[in-house]
């Protein structure tokens, strides 16, 4: 059993319950996103002990961070929203030079690998122009409100796991986040069993999708994958406060996460 998984899927399950941050960004900041996918993808074979060992501690960190972690995520953002953003995008800015070198881009990448990093960056990039509500939260359940929840789980899923691609930031897009989020402060069984088995399946598909890619085009994914985290820089960036002091905090809090990303580089990626 991996145990350091947990800490590792505490910080993904952070993540994830913020619009915006992609639990698959925290994935590869942390040095284990091919492993995620391979492990996922591999659960249904001969070796699921093997990937259960891996993924058990990992779902308990993103499970306990979700329901201990989201109310003090929300309350930073609610309160020192471009601070922690800031944050955030020096961890993913920080984490880009391992990914550099985990694929061996000096060697490897050639014109159309290039092509696809901006590829990659256009497709996450343009989630910043998407104009999003804050929807009421649902208290009238009927079954068409629950395949809504079940599909949204289920799109959300598949995106969180997909660097750069927030799926958090795909319910609010969808207008399920804050009834989501209400239901897990609540813990309405119901609610929270409907948008999981969603989330499963989607992440189950995803998975097989990627591990393929990842498989037969490896240079070539991990490109799309950089271009990805870039692009989520831009989805992210919330502008310059207007204060000097906000300005001077999120350069503290950029430095800490470029801080953060690199000391998590030492340790995961040796």
């Amino acid at each position: 059993m991996e145990w350091r998984n947990i800490y590792r899927g505490m910080l993904m399950g952070a993540s994830d319950v913020v619009p915006g941050v992609s639990g698959g960004t925290i994935a590869v900041v942390l040095g284990i996103y091919d492993r995620l996918i391979a492990a996922v993808n591999g659960f249904f074979s001969k070796d699921f002990k093997k990937h259960l060992m891996f993924l058990i501690p990992l779902g308990v960190g993103v499970l306990t961070a979700i329901f201990l972690l989201a109310g003090l995520i929300e309350w930073l953002f609610e309160h020192y929203p471009k601070q922690t953003q800031f944050a955030f995008l020096g961890l993913i800015i920080g984490v880009l030079p391992f990914l550099f070198q985990k694929s061996n881009a000096k060697k490897n990448f050639k014109g159309n690998h290039i092509l696809l990093i901006l590829v990659g960056a256009c497709i996450v990039g343009s989630m910043a122009f998407f104009q999003t509500g804050d929807p009421e939260v649902v208290t009238h359940f009927e079954p068409s409100t629950y395949i809504w929840l079940f599909a949204s789980g289920f799109i959300a899923s598949a995106a969180m796991i997909l660097p750069g691609i927030s799926g958090s930031f795909l319910l609010y897009v969808i207008g399920s986040y804050t009834t989501i989020i209400s239901a897990i402060k609540n813990l309405d069984v119901v609610v929270i069993f409907t948008v999981g088995v969603g989330i499963i399946l989607g992440i189950v598909l995803m998975s097989k999708v990627i591990h393929y890619f990842l498989a037969s085009f490896p240079t070539a994914t991990y490109a799309i994958v950089i271009g990805m985290v870039i692009g989520s820089v831009f989805v992210i960036f919330p502008g310059w406060p207007v204060s000097v002091i906000s300005t001077v905090m999120c350069i503290i809090t950029f430095a800490g996460g470029l801080l953060f990303a690199y000391l998590l580089g030492r340790v995961e990626y040796r």
